[in-house]
């Protein structure tokens, strides 16, 4: 749309509509609000509805979209929340973004601040000085503009910011009637010319000189990975510096960093941990989930690796560490820590390994020996792995190792990207995660995962790319209207139900109380259940407009049911079928 409108009197939100056209967001999602009514009159009659307004039920939708956009492109887009209220609907998702480091560039209102301008009541009791200070804990940078004049060099920062590694949301809150008002001095813009945000940092080559020289010695080298796959390229980058180090992997599966199938891959195998000598974390923040055993009714932590080991660190440590959330986990020592982009780094590492290994012949062939090892031990993994999806298969409700296999039959010809979650790691042991864009990453808390899924799926509308969503039956009942969403944007989306009929962790959980108190396990499902009545997931997406079919216990007929769903998605709709399964 050509934004000269004949006679138009330009208003101040029209220069956000800019701001936004310059940085090329592709959309942003919203439920709507009166408080940025300028700025949605902007973006729809100046801006032509670019980028694209994306209309959702919930506030904690609209992030979780987000989020999952930029997990799958590494870019960000952009989310809308109504005042006070909607910024407090949204931030448990802003939370699980902050600490998941996605960069989304979230948009608030207030006010007006001018008190003058206020509509009795809604305008007080909608408002906060300051708004954003609510968020602070969980964001880059916040801000809020007085001035129209201070709304492009506020712009350029918090963009700047969002997308620095470590990557995070920012929150910028635009009064109500600054948007409001007729536009009466044109603010200075970006320059075309400008560099949007920093080039990575490199780290410290003598350090890194050091990292290699201990893993090139190491009998049992590690190289723990955990946001890497989020920047374009690193996939790559690690297959190589693996290869050439002849190191093991371990993707602690935050973003897919490395091949499952590659012969270097032993995630998950926690016995090869007890012989580790030498671990190198490729921007890792929690070191212990990985690398230790947890006893979970007593809490009592045991660390597999053994106490000799090496631990060595590459990636960006204390910086964006929160001094609110722990989610950095406990801290791990190190003998080497270089503080840099690994993106820089691991090229770095990999042209420091093949000097050293071309001046040492002896060298050279101890890990090709090693790397001939860890293949044997990969191998044996996955053989194990097959043989153990074949237990009680046809069983009804379905194990999850045969629903895992149902999918992967159905998708395996297909260019597929799994959105979230991975059926408690049936996934990755069965399929084949081959490309950097299978997987972006593992699921986070309840009510995370099918707004996330959308965003995934966004990101590859209009692409021959198939987007699978292994849907928990918990999460979508807290956001069941996502799915209204998905239709009326024409999200192409293959969702298919892991349907337990319970909030099974903490089932779990209340299992190991009873049996550590010695009280009644047979009451544990209370308070946990979600049957008597069951949710008929089909009804309920048929009833959004969404295709579906279930629910099905059967194992014999959840194929025919994904090939008749995939034939939707493959249109362009959005499908869901409701798969029974066991509890574990």
């Amino acid at each position: 749309m050509d934004k000269k409108i004949d006679n138009y009197t330009k208003y101040q939100s029209d220069v956000i509509v800019d701001l936004l056209h310059h940085y090329d967001f592709p959309y942003i999602a919203m439920n709507p609000g009166a408080s940025f009514r300028g700025l949605h009159d902007s973006i729809v009659n100046y801006g032509g509805n670019q980028p694209e307004l994306l209309v959702c039920q919930h506030e904690e939708i609209a992030v979780q979209i987000a989020h999952g956009y930029a997990r799958a492109t590494g870019k960000p887009m952009g989310v809308i929340l109504h005042n006070l209220v909607g910024m407090l609907h949204a931030q448990m998702a802003v939370y699980y973004a902050y600490i998941d480091r996605a960069p989304i560039f979230i948009m608030g209102a207030t006010g007006p601040m001018h008190e003058g301008k206020r509509r009795p009541h809604i305008d007080w009791s909608h408002s906060a000085l300051v708004q954003g200070e609510s968020m602070r804990n969980y964001t880059k940078w916040d801000y809020q503009p007085t001035a129209i004049e201070g709304v492009p060099e506020s712009f350029m920062r918090a963009y700047s910011t969002m997308v620095t590694e470590p990557a995070g949301p920012i929150y910028m809150c635009y009064d109500a009637w600054l948007q409001e008002a007729p536009l009466e001095i044109e603010p200075e813009m970006p320059p075309k010319n400008m560099q949007i945000a920093p080039s990575p940092a490199a780290a410290d080559p003598a350090t890194l000189e050091k990292i290699v020289d201990r893993l090139l010695t190491a009998e049992n080298p590690l190289i723990l990975t955990d946001y890497i796959g989020r920047n374009e390229g690193n996939f790559e980058k690690l297959v190589t510096l693996a290869e050439t180090l002849g190191v093991a992997v371990w993707d602690v599966n935050n973003a897919l960093c490395f091949p499952n199938r590659h012969p270097l891959n032993l995630s998950m195998d926690k016995d090869f941990l007890t012989n580790v000598d030498a671990i190198l974390g490729l921007d890792v923040r929690d070191w212990e989930k990985p690398t230790a055993k947890l006893q979970s009714t007593t809490r009592e932590v045991t660390q597999v690796v053994p106490e000799t080991c090496d631990w060595m660190e590459v990636g960006f440590a204390e910086i964006g560490m929160s001094s609110w959330a722990f989610d950095y986990g406990r801290y791990r020592p190190k003998v080497h820590i270089a503080l840099g982009d690994p993106r820089l780094a691991m090229p770095q590492m990999t042209e420091i390994a093949a000097a050293r290994l071309a001046a040492d012949p002896a060298l050279a062939e101890k890990v090709e020996a090693r790397k001939k090892r860890f293949g044997e031990r990969h191998a044996k993994n996955f053989a194990k792995y097959a043989e153990d999806a074949k237990k009680d298969r046809d069983t009804s409700p379905l194990q999850l190792g045969r629903l895992a296999e149902e999918v992967w039959d159905v998708i395996k010809d297909e260019d597929w990207v799994c959105s979230t979650g991975t059926l408690r790691n049936w996934a990755r042991k069965l399929w084949d995660f081959d490309k950097p864009y299978r997987h972006g990453g593992e699921s986070l808390g309840t009510s995370t995962q099918i707004g996330m899924s959308l965003g995934v799926a966004l990101a590859y509308k209009n692409t021959d790319k198939v987007v699978v969503a292994l849907q928990p039956d918990g999460d979508l009942m807290f956001d069941a209207g996502a799915l209204w969403t998905a239709a009326k944007h024409r999200i192409p989306l293959l969702i298919v139900m892991f349907n337990n009929r319970a909030y099974f962790n903490d089932w779990e959980h209340q299992i190991r109380m009873a049996r550590l108190r010695g009280t009644d396990e047979s009451l544990a499902y209370l308070g946990m259940d979600i049957f008597d009545p069951e949710p008929d997931f089909a009804t309920i997406a048929k009833g959004m407009g969404v295709w579906a079919e279930g629910p099905i216990e059967k194992p014999e007929e959840v194929g025919p049911a994904l090939r008749r769903a995939l034939a939707e998605v493959k249109a362009g709709r959005p499908a869901l079928v409701d798969v029974i399964t066991q509890h574990r």
